[in-house]
C-alpha cells in the first residue's frame, strides 16, 4: 500500500478579490524526500501556492494535507515548516547565532539543545565560526545560507524556498544551486521550491510542475519536460524551441503531415489529431542540422539572416516555415567562418524531434507569417530515426518562523 502523499493540494483555488482567480481547481502531490519545483512566469499562481502551504495565505476553497493530515486551521509555526525566502528576512540587529535561536525559542527548544542545533545547522550550510557576525557583515551567498540554516535548525520534514536565489549573481546563484541540492540529499528533507528561472528548476529538482495562468500545465522529471512537452506552453517555457503553426493534412498513429505557410512538415503528433485540426510544431534549435539532400524527412532550404556567436555554438537565425525567428544551432568545431550571413543553407530534422501539440494560443501567434521557404523533397527515413507578480506579503517577523 503505497504512502500518503508528503504534501498534497485537493481542489485548491485563490482568489483575491472574488472575481480573479490566482489559483484554480489545483490537485497535486509531493512524495516524502523530494525536490518539487513550482515554475512559471510571474502571476501564475506558483508563490500563491507556496504561501497558502506555508500558512501565510488560506485557499479559497479546497483542503491542503500534509502527511495526510488536513491543515486548513494550523497557523505557520505548528505546521512545522523551514521557510526561505529571496530577501533573507535575517533580523539586522541579531547576529547568526540569535538569528537560528529565534525559531528554537519559539518552540520552547531548551538552552543547550538550541546551542547544539545551532552548531549542527550551521556546519550543514558550512557556515561554523560565523556565530557572532550580524547580516551585514556576511555576503549575500552568506546570509543566503543563514537563511536556509534558519529554516532547517527545528529539524522540519518540509521546506519550503521562494526564490531564494534570485537577488545573488549568476556565479553564485549556480555554486548555490549546488549546495542546495547537496543539503537536500544530505538530510533526506522535502523541498517544495518557487522559481521563474528554468535552468534553476531542471538543475535542482526530482519533479518540476509547470504553472499558467493559475492552472498546472505538466509534472513531470526535468528530462521529460524538456524532451516530451505535453502543451505548448511548456514547449515554449522550458528551454529553446522553433515554433511552427498550421494545419494537420494526415494524421496517423506515428506520424502526422502539418502544412505550415513554407511547406509540409511531418512530426510525431503527442495527442491524438484529425485532418483539419489547428497545431503547433515545436523542435529544438540543436536538433536541426545542416545537411545534405535525402538525409532527413524534414528538409527545407533558407537563407541565413544572422549569426550569433556564443563561443561553443553559432545561433542561426533562418526565415522558415513562418517563422522569421526560426534557430539552428551550430557547434563552434571547425571555426566560425564556416557558415556566413547571407548563405543560403539546408536544414533537417527527424520526425521524432518534431512534436505535434494542440494550437493553443491560436494561429494568430507572431510564428505563423506568410512568407515562404523552398520545401525540399520528403526521405522515406531520418539521420536521427511561457500579469502581474502572485507574491503575497509577509510581515518579516512571521517569515523568520
Amino acid at each position: 500500500m503505497q504512502s500518503a502523499p508528503h504534501v498534497e493540494f485537493r481542489g485548491v483555488s485563490k482568489t483575491y478579490d472574488g472575481r480573479t482567480m490566482v489559483v484554480q481547481d489545483l490537485d497535486l502531490r509531493v512524495q516524502e524526500g523530494e525536490f518539487f519545483t513550482l515554475l512559471g512566469p510571474s502571476g501564475s499562481g506558483k508563490t500563491t501556492c507556496l504561501m497558502m502551504l506555508a500558512g501565510f495565505e488560506a485557499p479559497s476553497s479546497g483542503e491542503i494535507r500534509l502527511s495526510g493530515r488536513s491543515v486548513q486551521h494550523l497557523p505557520p509555526r505548528k505546521r512545522g515548516i523551514g521557510v526561505v525566502f529571496q530577501n533573507y528576512a535575517l533580523f539586522p540587529h541579531m547576529t547568526v547565532r540569535r538569528n537560528l535561536a529565534f525559531p528554537l525559542e519559539v518552540r520552547g527548544i531548551s538552552a543547550a539543545s538550541r546551542r547544539q542545533r545551532i552548531r549542527q545547522a550551521l556546519e550543514v550550510v558550512r557556515l561554523d565560526g560565523f556565530e557572532d557576525r550580524r547580516p551585514a557583515e556576511l555576503s549575500g551567498g552568506q546570509q543566503q545560507r543563514v537563511a536556509i540554516a534558519r529554516a532547517l535548525v527545528f529539524n522540519p520534514s518540509l521546506v519550503l524556498m521562494d526564490e531564494p536565489l534570485g537577488a545573488l549573481d549568476r556565479r553564485l546563484r549556480e555554486e548555490m544551486q549546488f549546495e542546495i541540492r547537496r543539503m537536500q540529499q544530505d538530510l533526506g528533507v522535502t523541498v517544495v521550491y518557487v522559481t521563474h528561472d528554468q535552468q534553476e528548476a531542471m538543475a535542482m529538482s526530482s519533479r518540476v510542475a509547470v504553472f499558467h495562468r493559475g492552472h498546472i500545465q505538466q509534472v513531470a522529471a526535468p528530462e521529460t519536460l524538456y524532451e516530451e512537452p505535453e502543451r505548448e506552453f511548456v514547449a515554449s517555457f522550458i528551454g529553446d524551441n522553433n515554433m511552427l503553426r498550421g494545419h494537420v493534412r494526415r494524421a496517423e498513429r506515428d506520424f502526422c503531415d502539418v502544412e505550415t505557410p513554407g511547406g509540409t512538415v511531418r512530426a510525431f503528433p503527442v495527442h491524438h489529431c484529425r485532418p483539419g485540426d489547428s497545431s503547433v510544431l515545436a523542435i529544438r534549435p540543436e536538433r536541426v542540422s545542416l545537411t545534405k539532400p535525402g538525409v532527413y524527412t524534414n528538409e527545407f532550404e533558407a537563407v541565413v539572416e544572422d549569426i550569433m556567436f556564443i563561443g561553443d555554438h553559432l545561433r542561426l537565425r533562418l526565415n522558415l516555415c513562418g517563422n522569421p525567428n526560426f534557430v539552428v544551432k551550430v557547434q563552434n568545431i571547425i571555426g566560425h567562418s564556416a557558415v556566413l550571413a547571407g548563405d543560403r543553407v539546408r536544414v533537417g530534422w527527424s520526425v521524432m524531434d518534431c512534436r505535434a501539440l494542440p494550437d493553443e494560443e491560436g494561429a494568430g501567434g507572431s510564428a505563423l507569417l506568410t512568407t515562404r521557404a523552398a520545401p525540399l523533397r520528403s526521405s522515406p527515413g531520418d539521420a536521427a530515426g511561457v500579469p502581474g507578480s502572485d507574491r503575497a506579503a509577509v510581515p518579516p517577523s512571521t517569515q523568520a518562523v
